[in-house]
């Protein structure tokens, strides 16, 4: 069944599915939807076998093939590094296989190799919204700690083969988009009509947890294999102000960014649970499974430095504590993604105040309906993003904040993972 499945994927070189094969793009969305959020087993069986629906990320741009060009035409642009991701179905199809498939190995000896070869550092992300859908079905993704043991094979795998290629790692791509679609693209998990909100959010916080162990393992590992290596964690980072001069929004807004992104790196980059978490747990009948062995292996390796997505932030308002509103202080986009360049710097100052730990911008971008015209694309609005946010970031270079690099969103072609559509541009 799983050969038939891939044949009809388009899968090539024994890769298996994974969420990224079962994002359809509807004739009719709406660009303020997102895919991943209530996904159902049935939802699964049923995109797998669906040879008629648009799904983009089964064709992709064809990087698998054109990266030589693609990589040379970024070396042409000035780039000095490249960040990318494994694919956990390419190199174990099931998740559960003893051992790797050699042939996605090889394709990735191919693109590092070629990587370091145009004088570009490879920034390796371990997970990015991507896990076999066998372990989906299986064990209902991230929830069971089964996945912390086949998960920590893959990457023991690729640390040990790459530790002389790939200096700086990431192990799991925005570990805070946990909610809404997130749930579902980052943790694996299934919707499920007779759980209730708590038990759902029991899921998703044991997910949460079972990902800090993996985490940990991880770090434990390549710095006990070779003490060079340097193992990041990651945020989608989104800062949120008050709505008004009322302190009650403020505080809100800051709660709910606690909430929302800070208690992952705090986890992360400190080894323990904050006390505000705990209460949050409590008040809202979240039980997790922990043991003192896994919270000892957390507190004990931490990451080396945090990675970040950053393009919008957005306001809170007391009256409704849990909801991000648009700034309509701030110009959007037609995805109502705020252009706030003074943004960017507050995470700069935010971050580093709080944890001292070197920084990496893992995605900036303007996403957007570019317009070709004569075989050009007249991109101002792009430019003013982008050296707006830079010339923010220079900022924070000035108060010595220890920056390791900065990468945009995206330099080729992608297919948005929100709503799987490509006409959502970003360069």
């Amino acid at each position: 069944m799983l050969q038939t499945r891939q044949r009809v994927l388009g899968i090539i070189d024994g890769r298996g599915p994974s969420q990224a094969d079962i994002m359809l793009l509807p004739e009719k969305y709406s660009r303020l939807g997102s895919f991943g959020a209530n996904v159902t087993s049935q939802d699964i069986i049923r995109a797998l076998n669906d040879k008629q629906g648009n799904y983009p990320r089964r064709r992709g741009i064809d990087f698998y093939h054109t990266y030589p060009e693609d990589l040379e035409l970024m070396r042409r642009m000035g780039f000095k590094c490249f960040r990318t991701s494994f694919s956990w179905s390419r190199i174990f199809p099931n998740g559960d296989e003893t051992e790797p498939n050699e042939k996605g190995l090889v394709f990735y000896d191919k693109l590092i190799d070629k990587m370091l070869e145009l004088g570009m550092e490879p920034i390796m992300t371990i997970s990015h919204y991507e896990m076999p859908i066998n372990l989906i079905l299986k064990y209902g993704g991230w929830q069971d700690k089964k996945i912390i043991s086949l998960f920590y094979r893959f990457a023991q795998t690729l640390l040990k083969r790459y530790q002389h290629k790939v200096k700086y790692w990431i192990v799991f791509n925005q570990i805070n988009d946990v909610y809404d679609w997130g749930e579902f693209a980052g943790l694996g998990i299934l919707k499920n009509k007779t759980d209730d909100s708590r038990t759902n959010m029991s899921k998703k916080f044991q997910a949460v947890h079972n990902q800090f162990v993996a985490n940990a393992m991880i770090v434990k590992y390549a710095h006990e294999m070779n003490s060079s290596l340097k193992i990041g964690g990651m945020l989608g980072m989104t800062p949120l102000y008050g709505a008004s001069s009322n302190p009650k929004d403020a505080a809100a807004a800051y709660y709910l960014w606690r909430i929302h992104d800070l208690f992952f790196s705090d986890v992360l980059s400190t080894g323990s649970y904050p006390g505000y978490m705990l209460r949050y747990f409590s008040e809202n009948n979240v039980s997790i499974d922990t043991t003192p062995a896994e919270l000892d292996l957390i507190k004990s390796n931490t990451i080396d430095y945090l990675s970040f997505s950053y393009y919008y932030s957005a306001i809170v308002d007391h009256r409704h504590p849990y909801t991000v509103i648009p700034n309509p202080s701030l110009k959007k986009s037609i995805w109502c993604w705020a252009d706030d360049p003074v943004g960017f710097r507050y995470v700069f100052d935010v971050l580093w105040d709080r944890y001292h730990l070197p920084l990496f911008v893992a995605e900036n971008g303007l996403g957007a309906v570019d317009k070709i015209e004569n075989g050009e694309i007249n991109g101002s609005y792009r430019i003013s993003y982008l050296s707006e946010h830079i010339k923010r970031m220079k900022e924070a270079l000035k108060d010595g904040v220890d920056i390791l690099g900065y990468a945009s969103w995206g330099p080729i072609d992608i297919v948005s993972y929100s709503q799987a559509e490509m006409s959502k541009r970003y360069g």
